[in-house]
């Protein structure tokens, strides 16, 4: 079914609880909450889905996904980790888990758009405007979310008073 081998379909299923365990922290918190329930089911259905992305991979940019994803991850879940960083540690783990949900969601939607519905896909080329349009919304939303998120953890870190309301 869609063309996706058992491994495929470990990568599919491994990596698909990270993609409402995002969107619920962003919706709740602004960001991925690295040491929470949902932070633990995200970083492990991540780590599930990076990995195997190296058995099912057929392209290089696919590979490098995978391999700069993991790079993101490891960096999102260390530096909460390293008392050295301070409250900078907030701003890089930030940065970095949204980064992961970005490059989680771009093969996401475009492997979804060449597969479905099965048979018929929507898209056939890589260079279809449906799919630039897809992957260029995700960029607008990326840049738009991270500018938001640092706002607002520049913002929780002033102090609160008349001069600063």
């Amino acid at each position: 079914m869609f063309g996706i081998s058992p491994i495929g379909w470990v990568h599919t299923l491994g990596s698909l609880p990270a993609i409402p365990a995002a969107f619920y922290m962003f919706a709740r918190y602004g960001r991925i909450v690295p040491r929470s329930r949902l932070g633990l089911i995200y970083f492990v259905s991540m780590l599930i889905g990076a990995t195997s992305a190296f058995l099912v991979a057929t392209q290089a940019p696919s590979i490098g996904i995978a391999a700069v994803t993991l790079v993101f991850l490891f960096i999102g879940y260390g530096a909460g980790r390293l008392p050295t960083l301070g409250r900078a540690a907030t701003y890089l783990e930030t940065v970095a888990l949204s980064l992961t949900a970005f490059l989680l969601m771009v093969p996401t939607v475009t492997e979804t758009l060449r597969r479905v519905p099965d048979g018929h896909p929507f898209v056939t080329d890589m260079k279809s405007p449906l799919l630039l349009g897809a992957q260029g919304s995700l960029l607008a939303i990326l840049v738009i979310g991270l500018t938001a998120q640092l706002i607002f953890l520049r913002r929780q870190g002033r102090p609160t008073s008349a001069a600063f309301a």
